[in-house]
């Protein structure tokens, strides 16, 4: 999370840091408060919904409603191939034309946030549509080969409700590309936070320790020992982060003093609370106590950044803080109940993910520019074959 300076939309990037901006005049407490008060409800609210989605999202009988599961193995290469991403994007921006690369990376978000806003969209815009609607069914299939050795390279299947929900999106898309105002910034962003806690999912407890604890080094190593976070997230032109203005109440919405909070400081920590909800759902006792915790850790993480960032006035890694609420809150309420032995060996993939793909590709996080990129490029692939009969419960 940080204050950024101004720009036109979305142009400085945010990375999952908190620091002040420079020379430019201080937003009001009643600004500041207005703009972090409403990332925190905007963080909160992919998570929640993410999770409960996760749940009907597990349970798909089809394999193409299947999401990615993270292993062990791949949450130990997670935070390389996340550094080695953010390091290869700092030595392109210094290289190459800024304005040209961000030209190339607003059409592939254009095109990623469409497809995730429609799928985002698609269960709520059901309940809207009449009995009688004609809802035809379309498959788009581009194969490679023939024969036995074909090969399917795009398998698409929609329908008619899918195709409204699309053209809603394709109009938030234009605004997005033509304007980067903060608004349609955002959002692209819930909707990539939400299909990535939604589609993105934690095989155990222990993986999701591995996973955050890694990304806790990454983000404190890239933010203090160097300037390549912020310097990436700065010439980064994308829905990568949340943004609200400081200054809305003076310049309404075309103020541009900008609180900013990366995707993934939400997307990382959210799906491992989501594995905590399917764990709760697990035990059987109708009760989300695992789960509601981990939402409060999430939220006094949060807070305990935004409340560093203003007390020693410099930028902050989020994960530092979020990682070990997350983590440690659930972890401490399963020793008091004594459930420590029953919640490590937890299996969400053995459970109900039997058929569970495994994640192959890796994206990167904490607010480095292919954040949610190449995880949506997996997922919304998956999801967006889904047939709209039966879609996921929010």
């Amino acid at each position: 999370m940080e204050q950024a300076e101004a720009h036109n939309g979305s142009g400085a990037g945010g990375a999952s840091t908190a620091g002040a901006a420079g020379a430019r005049p201080p937003a009001t407490p009643e600004g500041m408060a207005l703009a972090y008060g409403s990332l925190v409800v905007m963080a909160l609210l992919p998570i929640f919904f993410g999770a409960l989605r996760s749940v009907s999202c597990a349970k798909g009988k089809n394999a193409s409603d299947m999401p990615e599961t993270i292993t062990s193995r791949d949450a130990a290469r997670f935070p390389i191939v996340a550094s080695c991403t953010l390091l290869g994007l700092y030595v392109f921006f210094k290289i190459f034309s800024q304005e040209y690369i961000n030209l190339l990376l607003s059409m592939y978000f254009f095109v990623l946030g469409i497809l995730a806003l429609s799928h985002t969209i698609s269960p709520v815009m059901n309940k809207f549509f009449p009995v009688n609607f004609p809802n035809k069914q379309y498959q788009l299939l581009f194969t490679q080969g023939s024969g036995e050795s074909k090969e399917e390279i795009v398998n698409y299947e929609f329908d008619s409700k899918d195709l409204v929900c699309l053209a809603m999106s394709s109009i938030v898309g234009v605004w997005y590309l033509l304007r980067k105002h903060w608004i349609a910034n955002n959002l692209f962003g819930l909707a990539f936070s939400l299909n990535g806690v939604e589609l993105l999912h934690l095989n155990n407890v222990s993986t999701g320790c591995i996973l955050l604890g890694g990304l806790f080094v990454y983000d404190v190593f890239w933010v203090f020992g160097t300037n390549v976070m912020v310097t990436v997230a700065k010439s980064f032109e994308a829905p990568i982060k949340l943004v609200f203005p400081q200054d809305l109440l003076e310049k309404g919405l075309e103020a541009d003093n900008f609180a900013m909070l990366g995707l993934g400081d939400i997307v990382i920590p959210g799906i491992f609370i989501a594995l905590l909800l399917r764990f709760d759902i697990s035990l059987k006792r109708n009760t989300h106590t695992y789960f509601y915790t981990s939402f409060v850790a999430y939220i006094f993480g949060l807070g305990l950044t935004i409340f560093i960032m203003h007390t020693f006035k410099h930028a902050q890694p989020a994960l530092l803080y979020l990682v070990p609420a997350c983590i440690g809150f659930p972890l401490l309420v399963a020793l008091v109940k004594g459930e420590v032995a029953e919640m490590f060996s937890y299996e969400s993939s053995a459970e109900i993910l039997p058929h569970t793909p495994r994640l192959t590709h890796f994206p990167s996080v904490s607010g480095s520019p292919s954040s949610l990129a190449d995880s949506m490029q997996q997922t919304l692939s998956c999801s967006h074959r889904r047939r709209q009969q039966n879609p996921s419960a929010m």
